[in-house]
């Protein structure tokens, strides 16, 4: 197996406590719980998906786009507009 990166390893953190609390998110629907309570967990499913996010695409720009910069700059140019949705 090789060696994640530590964005990745943050990411992945990030990742498994988002799956942990959406999961408290269903339990708490389906138990009835108040709205507000569940608003809650949901905003924070979606802060820890988005520190996720951030992470990986931290990540990418230091190692992997700076390398593929070198040989592709019109290729790179355009999966940065895909990852920021401008494409």
């Amino acid at each position: 197996m090789t060696q994640i990166t530590l964005s990745k390893q943050k990411s992945l953190k990030c990742s498994k406590q988002a799956i942990g609390t959406l999961s408290k998110v269903v339990e708490m629907i389906e138990n009835d719980t108040y709205c507000p309570e569940i608003i809650q967990q949901i905003d924070s499913v979606v802060g820890l998906l988005h520190s996720s996010r951030k992470e990986l695409l931290k990540g990418h720009l230091e190692s992997c786009l700076a390398e593929r910069l070198k040989t592709d700059k019109e290729g790179s140019i355009k999966e940065l507009l895909k990852i920021y949705n401008m494409q």
